[in-house]
């Protein structure tokens, strides 16, 4: 991610629901937010890091079945691990992967078997996808996929998330490479590869995240979340495009996509998070306030001081830039930031 990138994505209206929510006073560091059922409150700095461990930019967050908490940061500093494992009350458990350093991106998490299993994708790292234990055992690593699309080794490859298919397969979106998005089988066997380079109907501009959508049961879809093309995608679970939104109109620069039900997540970098129902029309977008997210956007341009190295300058119930957001089990969410000295805010469900 870089300034000019982030810049030239800037938008100064929005459609759609614009949705603070609700606070019981204007200096309460802990303010709800949202509507109706879908009210959160919120505790930003969420977890306690040993001495030993600081933040380096965070990135992505998943929750294994036990409620335990993985958070990525990319390791932007001294040598350390680039997964943070907490508890549910956010106490420290466990770190692992000083060799995935300077790479940490993407991780999800999914269950094969009686086991489950640590899938991150490393975008600088040498290794790009990674599975390992929930302890951090190494199961496989690769690197560039070997296929016509990549065979010159000019062609840039570093993915940024990862996502189911039914089949135990998985997808994996080459955000910060050549834009394709590439179909796996549950040996890791590549067998598909969609997308690349435009801004047509099937074709992408930093596919960042993506989503296995199965709340249409007949019809299940994969959702990429668009970025630099302002928008977000629906293909069918083969790479066939079937329905774009219009740029700018429902987000602004979607960085990842989850589902709970028949609520849709999306963790927008403008300063926001997106709650879609069943038709993806947008429920309500958490901590929107336009003057805020023009302020933190223009805050990239050259010669300015980041918002998001300035934590001072970050006010309660609104965010700088959400990277990852997920649900955990009692319909909670935490969400994690593209900030240098690192957030993770607990939204506690109140409704």
């Amino acid at each position: 991610m870089n300034r000019r990138e982030f810049l030239a994505s800037a938008v100064a209206a929005s459609s759609g629901p614009v949705l603070l929510g609700m606070t019981r006073k204007a200096d309460d560091p802990n303010p709800v937010i949202g509507i109706g059922e879908h009210r959160y409150q919120c505790f930003h700095n969420w977890g306690e890091l040993p001495d030993n461990l600081a933040w380096q930019t965070t990135h992505n967050v998943a929750i294994d079945s036990s409620g335990l908490v993985y958070i990525t940061h990319q390791g932007i500093g001294n040598l350390m691990d680039t997964v943070l494992v907490f508890d549910p009350k956010g106490k420290f458990v466990r770190s692992f992967g000083k060799e995935w350093h300077g790479g940490g991106h993407g991780i999800e998490i999914r269950k094969e078997g009686n086991q489950e299993f640590v899938y991150l994708s490393n975008t600088w790292n040498k290794w790009k996808l990674v599975k390992t234990t929930l302890t951090g055992e190494l199961v496989w690593a690769f690197g560039r996929p070997e296929c016509p699309e990549y065979e010159n080794p000019k062609t840039p490859y570093n993915p940024t998330n990862v996502s189911w298919l039914p089949d135990g397969g998985f997808t994996v979106g080459d955000g910060y490479g050549s834009n394709y998005m590439l179909n796996f089988d549950k040996n890791a066997r590549l067998q598909q590869v969609f997308g690349g380079s435009g801004k047509q109907l099937g074709k992408l501009a930093t596919p960042h995240g993506q989503w296995f959508d199965n709340r249409n049961p007949n019809q299940p879809v994969l959702i990429v979340c668009d970025r630099a093309n302002h928008r977000l995608q629906t293909f069918t679970l083969d790479g066939k495009p079937i329905r774009a939104t219009e740029p700018d109109q429902i987000v602004f620069f979607p960085a990842h996509a989850k589902t709970r039900g028949e609520v849709l997540l999306v963790a927008d970098l403008h300063a926001r998070i997106s709650l879609f129902d069943a038709q993806n029309k947008p429920i309500v977008h958490l901590g929107e306030d336009k003057p805020w997210r023009e302020k933190v956007v223009a805050s990239l341009g050259k010669g300015m001081t980041p918002i998001r190295t300035q934590p001072k300058e970050w006010p309660a119930g609104k965010f700088v830039h959400p990277h990852d957001a997920c649900f955990d089990a009692q319909g909670n969410i935490f969400v994690v930031e593209w900030v240098a000295t690192g957030r993770i805010t607990f939204l506690k469900k109140v409704a």
